[in-house]
């Protein structure tokens, strides 16, 4: 019998979440990242991924992001096993299923719609939770039991679509709620938000970006122990020595130039 597959109905920067889902699936050079419950997810809904015209580099910083955020945290559970992780616009993305350690206790957040899609796909359990709400409704945090216990913030392609007041916002409440929290999240430079609107998987799904950022000791100054940490750039990823040649030049070259470096970088934090 044929399981119907389900419909996806979102709105557009919401639909960004599947051009994440579809990187994580679609044959990336050198095999430098796979998700096998990503590709479960997108086998079951009806959704024409072949419309979202997802570049060959888009696909492969995709992969990057979602590898290192893995070894961040990966790294972090090893320092703290009973830590508290919030994945804040989460997606489908299966980051808990991926790296869970048995001890941590994780919050997966997204908008409402979006979390009613995850919970076809995706079930609670005491140590797993999901939480439907805007990023920007800060009254979320209520639900998370965090008990002073150390907590990773991973916001993933999220904060580019906030505009900075927000992005401010919710950076000063978790730095009130989690003191002494970590932060990492990926960011578009100011260049790259004023042009991106030209890209074709933006374009499909319409979604605005709204924030970047240059200097990334400027939130910093948005409140005493706001500390900046790392500028992590996709070209230092070592899995682009599995790439072809061509991948690998296109990567170094872009190496050489700081604008390019800054295009697209994770940032990490001290809150």
């Amino acid at each position: 019998m044929t399981v119907p597959k389900e419909k996806v109905q979102l709105k557009a920067e919401q639909e960004t979440l599947l051009i994440t889902l579809y990187a994580k699936t679609e044959n990336v050079p050198g095999g430098i990242f796979f998700d096998e419950k990503a590709l479960e997810i997108r086998e079951g809904i009806d959704y024409d991924f072949s419309a979202l015209h997802v570049p060959m580099g888009t696909r492969l910083t995709l992969c990057l992001r979602a590898g290192k955020l893995d070894e961040t945290a990966r790294d972090f559970l090893g320092r703290h096993p009973q830590g508290v992780v919030l994945h804040l616009g989460c997606g489908l993305d299966s980051r808990f299923e991926r790296i869970d350690n048995g001890k941590v206790e994780w919050y997966d957040l997204d908008m409402p719609d979006v979390i009613d899609l995850r919970r076809r796909f995706f079930t609670e359990s005491e140590r797993y939770h999901m939480i439907a709400s805007s990023v920007t409704d800060l009254g979320w945090m209520r639900r998370v039991a965090a008990h002073g216990r150390p907590v990773l913030v991973i916001a993933e392609g999220l904060m580019m679509y906030l505009p900075e007041q927000e992005v401010k916002a919710l950076v000063l409440k978790l730095h009130e709620e989690y003191p002494g929290c970590a932060l990492a999240f990926d960011a578009y430079s100011t260049q790259v938000v004023k042009r991106i609107t030209a890209h074709p998987s933006i374009q499909r799904t319409g979604a605005a970006i709204q924030w970047g950022i240059d200097d990334p000791t400027d939130l910093e100054s948005w409140a005493d122990g706001i500390h900046f940490n790392e500028e992590w750039f996709y070209t230092q990823a070592p899995e682009i020595e599995k790439l072809g040649f061509g991948y690998r030049l296109m990567f170094k070259i872009s190496g050489l130039f700081r604008a390019a470096r800054k295009a697209h970088r994770i940032l990490f934090y001290t809150l």
